[in-house]
């Protein structure tokens, strides 16, 4: 593992603490790895699904496209 340091302001560490004491976080390394993993997770589905999006549009440009060139002419 890769070592980051970061800063984080004092309300996100005092409630990082808080769930490292009520919940089943070992450490303040482990709840800050765990909410990485789930970000990185809900972001890549987020922008897969855009790029899924966006490639869906770019087809149905170009068979309207295809259709004024046919139906259209100038």
């Amino acid at each position: 593992m890769e070592k980051v340091t970061i800063r984080l302001p004092k309300r996100y560490l005092r409630r990082l603490d808080f769930l490292v004491r009520v919940d089943d976080f070992p450490s303040r390394s482990e709840a800050i790895r765990t909410a990485v993993r789930d970000l990185l997770y809900a972001r890549l589905e987020l922008v897969l699904e855009k790029q899924k999006k966006i490639l869906e549009l770019d087809l149905k440009e170009a068979e309207f496209q295809e259709v004024e060139k046919k139906y259209l002419k100038p």
